[in-house]
């Protein structure tokens, strides 16, 4: 499944990569030093996926902790559906 996660973030533009960045960590903007300088809400946070939930769920993230909560979805289609769909509908905390 993540490698479906990882072909997903391919495919798509910048723009979405820089929207899905903003969903998972709360900020479009990368740290000086890339990922490896992520921070969360208490010190350094890398960036990780997390297997949660059910195929009807839409994805999840905690920007405190720059995680992504992917359910189980039984094909890529359903992932990249499900996750553009979730980054792209969603305004409100954490927006820049």
């Amino acid at each position: 499944m993540f490698l479906s996660a990882d072909q997903c973030v391919i495919e798509v533009d910048n723009e979405v990569r820089l929207r899905l960045m903003q969903f998972v960590t709360g900020t479009c903007r990368l740290p000086l030093g890339g990922f490896a300088e992520l921070m969360g809400s208490n010190g350094p946070q890398k960036f990780c996926i997390e297997k949660v939930g059910k195929d009807t769920w839409l994805p999840r993230s905690h920007t405190c902790f720059n995680r992504l909560d992917l359910p189980p979805y039984k094909s890529y289609e359903q992932l990249k559906e499900k996750l553009l769909f979730a980054i792209e509908e969603t305004e409100g905390f954490g927006q820049e």
